[in-house]
């Protein structure tokens, strides 16, 4: 974000019994079309939801469809910010700062 402030992803998790009767905790990240800063990097983008959207789709007393399906669009490109980073972040043994340290002059790379 171009504020520094964390943010939220849309997700899903569940715990289940595999085949073999051991529970597995099981998570995922939903995605959506790329706004205007994703699209040139990539083809889709996680669904971000804004501040005042967590508490609708962390409710789990209430079930709109409509309304959940309207919270995963693309974020509003104008309040987020893209910067290149080391390629190692392609990695995910890779979990370090440096990961998403912006690279100054990333033409060197």
């Amino acid at each position: 974000m171009k504020n520094g402030e964390p943010f939220s992803f849309a997700g899903l998790i569940d715990t289940w019994m595999n085949l073999a009767g051991e529970k597995l905790h099981t998570c995922t990240i939903i995605t959506t079309r790329p706004n205007e800063i994703v699209g040139p990097i990539h083809d889709r983008m996680p669904v971000i939801l804004r501040q005042e959207d967590e508490g609708i789709w962390l409710d789990r007393e209430k079930f709109d469809a409509d309304l959940l399906q309207s919270l995963l669009t693309p974020y509003d490109h104008e309040k987020m910010k893209a910067y290149p980073v080391p390629a190692m972040v392609g990695s995910p043994k890779n979990d370090m700062p440096e990961c998403i340290q912006e690279i100054a002059n990333p033409s060197l790379f």
